[in-house]
């Protein structure tokens, strides 16, 4: 819905009013991003159940294993439950399943690997268990309480745990549906923490403490940043900025160059959560963890170090892997091949890096993509990505409904899944994929379409506006930080950093020429033709001085 620009005067200047209308924003109130706007816990259904549990433990010295997600959202969430349960006097720790061996989230496999479970003992989910039904019937069966705290999208059948807290879980009343992982524990730590307190337990610490970790996982997991989130990285980018944020957090931001005094939600996105996602798609996300649990900042900064590392690594596979993904592709061009949903393979490929190759060919193609890789279980390891429209989890639950066996595992989010496949199973999976695709791909979706702020004129491409619209966030899924559209010639180009293309760009309509740069981009442009551009406004710092630049995302002859 298209708010009202006139609604939103107080905030004086026309573009921002005109930005925050085309995002639905209809009253000044919904940029107040004060934690007194944030709704109550009480209404997540199951919380009280969950704090009962927990606060039993709490009271008599119970162990409480905090099993995670090898993903940042997972990361967030494990420090963030292990600190604040430690804080309450817990007697707590974590476990973090490896991706190649243990698969995702709580499973038998994971129970059978856990210490055996004295008196009282609980097991609590971060980020995952709303499909573990076998995992929390294992737990149960070996003496252990559950608690989950999820954010995934349940199926028809839920595990038989103690407690559930999901805000997508039947009959849950919560108001806002995207909250994060590490947005759910966060809340039953409130509830937590509340009931404590009310039973006279003195020294808890202040919630906010956690908000630089609800901020990072909030944001690196890419979930829609309606008010609740958008209030949630707001406060947690305040806090890191003052020098209130965990020396994991301001160590991760200083090993990418980042300065943590200026930290932004795409400064997150871009290389605080590829970090610790680097952890847990190569290697294992305990590494994560005890970065951000680290107790100071010489330990904070090696462990740093050691995930940009890894992250380098992975940035190298997944060149390689993308390269062979796309001339598969033009081979089945060539060979007149078209499909409505793509599935890429390869025998060398890594697991834990098809999610990037499926949503780098989505990028290109727009298509939905899953891509494969060989897993240590002997089965195919799948993830897919999907366009704005098509609900891949639905497509999977789709193909899985008509093709009894055919998928061994799977579950995830409207633009985002994982799922299992027998190597007998991959033929018949890709015309299954294909044709489920095909039922719900409209002319309307195949087509790309990007939905921009409309052009800007001369003046309003400022250094002035960069830094308006810059500290005007935070920005991300369903709030998407202004894209602009306009016509330039290109002056000159080059690549820089091997596969950036750095671009000298002038208006037709006049003015001073404009420094740009595209991204992963290396492929010179036409100079002889005019080209209309999809970009957005930055400031860059150089040697302390600042400039404009535009990051281009498209650009098209015409």
């Amino acid at each position: 819905m298209i708010g009202d620009p006139q609604a939103l005067a107080g905030l004086g200047h026309p573009l921002l009013q005109r930005i925050y209308a085309a995002r639905g924003v209809r009253a000044m109130g919904e940029l107040d991003y004060g934690l007194a706007g944030l709704p109550d816990y009480s209404a997540l259904a199951g919380i009280d159940a969950a704090v009962g549990v927990l606060a039993t433990a709490v009271a008599e010295a119970a162990p409480i294993i905090v099993v995670g997600d090898f993903d940042a959202d997972g990361a967030t969430s494990t420090a963030l439950a292990c600190d604040a349960l430690a804080s309450f006097g817990a007697h707590v720790d974590f476990f973090m399943p490896q991706r190649t061996t243990h698969g995702y989230g709580l499973s038998p496999q994971v129970v059978a690997e856990l210490p055996a479970c004295t008196p009282g003992g609980v097991l609590l989910t971060v980020d995952n268990g709303i499909a573990a039904v076998a995992g929390v019937a294992a737990a149960r069966e070996a003496g252990w309480q559950v608690v989950v705290t999820d954010h995934h999208l349940p199926g028809e059948t839920l595990p038989a745990a103690d407690a559930i807290v999901n805000p997508n879980q039947p009959g849950c009343t919560f108001v806002s549906k995207r909250l994060a992982g590490v947005g759910v524990i966060f809340y039953v730590i409130a509830a937590l923490r509340a009931r404590l307190a009310g039973q006279g337990v003195t020294g808890l610490p202040s919630l906010s403490s956690y908000l630089d970790l609800v901020a990072v996982g909030t944001v690196a997991d890419v979930v829609a940043l309606d008010h609740v989130n958008r209030t949630l990285v707001s406060q947690g980018l305040r806090r890191i900025r003052a020098g209130r944020g965990r020396v994991g957090v301001t160590a991760l931001a200083e090993a990418a160059g980042r300065d943590w005094r200026k930290l932004g939600a795409e400064d997150i996105g871009f290389v605080i959560g590829p970090r610790l996602n680097a952890a847990g798609r190569l290697e294992d996300m305990t590494l994560g963890v005890n970065c951000l649990r680290a107790p100071d900042a010489p330990t904070a900064a090696e462990i740093a170090e050691r995930l940009s590392a890894i992250n380098r690594d992975r940035r190298r596979a997944q060149r390689r892997m993308v390269g062979e993904a796309e001339a598969a592709l033009a081979r089945m061009q060539d060979e007149g091949i078209e499909r409505s949903g793509i599935v890429v393979h390869g025998r060398a490929w890594h697991e834990g890096i098809v999610g990037l190759i499926a949503s780098k060919i989505r990028e290109q193609r727009h298509r939905p993509v899953v891509a494969f890789a060989p897993g240590a279980s002997g089965m195919l390891k799948g993830s897919a990505r999907s366009i704005p429209g098509i609900h891949i989890r639905d497509v999977l639950a789709r193909i899985d409904a008509q093709n009894p066996g055919m998928i061994e595992r799977f579950g995830g989010h409207a633009q985002a899944a994982g799922l299992s496949l027998s190597f007998q199973a991959f033929p018949g999976f890709i015309e299954a994929f294909d044709e489920a695709v095909a039922e719900v791909l409209t002319p309307e979706l195949a087509d790309r379409i990007f939905h921009t702020d409309g052009e800007l004129s001369t003046e309003e491409i400022s250094l002035a506006n960069a830094r308006r619209l810059g500290a005007a966030g935070p920005w991300g899924a369903a709030f998407e930080a202004p894209l602009f559209h306009g016509c330039f010639h290109v002056l000159s180009q080059r690549i820089v950093g091997e596969h950036h293309l750095k671009l000298r760009l002038a208006s037709p309509a006049g003015g001073a020429d404009l420094n740009a740069i595209w991204f992963n981009r290396d492929v010179y442009l036409d100079e002889t033709v005019a080209h209309r551009f999809v970009y957005k406004l930055a400031v860059n710092e150089f040697r302390g001085e600042q400039s404009l630049d535009l990051l281009v995302s498209h650009a098209e002859a015409g």
